[in-house]
């Protein structure tokens, strides 16, 4: 069903405003919104619920309703099987940049195979639904991954990673394939198993009428995220199958070990397990933290799609954070430089990658 918001054509603001539209105003793409308006951004919104349309309106989330041709940026904040089609439309519709919020990334970025197209996850949410939900504060201090292809356009990706910055979340870079396989495992199966615990709890409840009331803070706490909204995931595992699947193998044989060693009273075994899970969550890192000193990496590079994605997705293979990330180009030679800020103690780390993969960097310290 197409609604009248899709077909309408705003005018927007004269001047220098930016300019952004989400597609899907629910709890993400409403944040979004949010957090762009805050900045200064002209926001318009497009969404075949028109009922969450006007919710995003009267919330704030946008300024109008309707396609806005002189987009600088689009979001597609909508479940991840339509995600595509929505984007390729978003394209063919705005000469800006497109980008997504899925949380898979290998076949949206094989079916949007588009210069302008900059695949992205944030790695943020609430168990509340839809735009009721939505918060401009959503992402600070959250990571949002973009996955760059060999097709992506630097300026396109620059463009996308300084609107994530200015909404409060830390980016990283990664293929899209091993994005995928990386979030089955801290997020998709994760997911699985809290809603099959809590099916499970709610099964014995049918016998056991105070089960239930007896659920602890650590029960609420491992399945809290079952709470999420159920109709986005059928979506996810199809588009994520093989990593998901994998994962779960993954889990179950780990949890063979378990009943073994709980069946067979092997406590060492067992206390072994339990404190290196301890030690892994106390240890479990809570994002890049700002860096005391920072380097900057100056990186000449041939001026064509590609350069950048190999460049971010070699820093995030090293667990390097680049705070800052600066594109130049040469109009002679078909050259440009790439300006990264990174980390002192890790500036070594991607200066010696770099290297590795034929690049020619240089270093300064920052005063």
């Amino acid at each position: 069903m197409t609604t009248q918001n899709e077909t309408t054509e705003l005018e927007g603001p004269e001047g220098e405003t930016k300019r952004a539209q989400i597609i899907g105003t629910g709890l993400i793409g409403g944040s979004v919104g949010l957090a762009l308006r805050a900045k200064g951004w002209f926001v318009s919104g497009i969404d075949t619920d028109e009922a969450a349309l006007q919710g995003a309106l009267g919330l704030g989330a946008v300024d109008a309703a309707g396609v806005d041709p002189e987009a600088d940026l689009t979001f597609v904040a909508t479940p991840v099987g339509t995600i595509p089609d929505l984007a390729l439309r978003a394209l063919s519709r705005t000469s800006g940049v497109v980008t997504d919020v899925g949380s898979t990334k290998r076949q949206i970025c094989e079916l949007v195979d588009n210069a302008r197209f900059v695949g992205g996850h944030p790695m943020a949410g609430s168990e509340q639904d839809g735009i009721s939900g939505a918060k401009s504060h959503l992402f600070e201090g959250a990571m949002w991954v973009l996955t760059p292809t060999l097709e992506t356009d630097e300026q396109a990706f620059a463009t996308v990673r300084a609107a994530v910055k200015t909404m409060g979340a830390e980016t990283i870079a990664l293929e899209p394939k091993v994005h995928d396989e990386m979030v089955a495992q801290v997020s998709h199966v994760p997911h699985l198993t809290a809603a099959t615990l809590m099916c499970l709890a709610d099964d014995s409840s049918i016998e056991h009428r105070a089960l239930l009331r007896l659920a602890a803070g650590g029960f609420r706490d491992m399945t809290r995220i079952s709470a999420g909204r159920a109709s986005i995931w059928p979506d996810i595992c199809v588009a994520n199958r093989d990593a998901i699947v994998a994962g779960l193998d993954q889990l179950v044989a780990a949890l063979g070990q378990v009943r073994e060693q709980v069946a067979t009273n092997d406590s060492p075994q067992l206390l072994s397990l339990l404190e290196r899970a301890r030690d892994a969550r106390i240890n479990l890192p809570t994002g890049f933290g700002v860096a005391d000193e920072l380097v900057e990496i100056t990186i000449p590079v041939p001026d064509r799609p590609g350069e950048i994605a190999a460049i971010a997705n070699l820093a995030a293979e090293l667990d390097v954070n680049i705070f800052d990330l600066e594109l130049t180009h040469s109009g002679e030679g078909h050259k440009g430089m790439m300006i990264l800020m990174v980390d002192a103690e890790m500036a070594e780390r991607l200066l010696g990658g770099l290297i590795a993969r034929k690049y020619r960097p240089r270093s300064r310290k920052l005063d």
